[in-house]
C-alpha cells in the first residue's frame, strides 16, 4: 500500500470520526500562583467543535486521493 493511498485512509477515518463524534474534550492545567513551597494549580476542561464541514472536507480529500492514486497504480 502506497503512501498516497495511508493518508487518503487516514483522512476518510479522520472525517468519519468527525462526523460521528463531532466534539472532543481535553484538560489544560495551568500553574495560577506559586508562593514558597504552596503551589496553586487549576485543571480546566475545554471542549473543541469539530465542524460538519471540515469532516465532509476530510472524506472528500481522502476519497479524491484514492482516486487519484488509483489512476497513478
Amino acid at each position: 500500500m502506497g503512501s498516497i493511498k495511508i493518508i487518503a485512509t487516514l483522512l476518510i477515518v479522520a472525517g468519519l470520526f468527525g462526523l460521528v463524534y463531532g466534539q472532543f474534550s481535553y484538560t489544560q492545567e495551568t500553574q495560577e500562583a506559586k508562593i514558597g513551597a504552596l503551589e496553586l494549580t487549576v485543571k480546566d476542561t475545554k471542549t473543541v467543535n469539530i465542524p460538519i464541514w471540515a469532516g465532509v472536507a476530510a472524506i472528500a480529500s481522502g476519497c479524491g486521493l484514492l482516486m487519484f492514486a488509483g489512476k497513478n497504480s
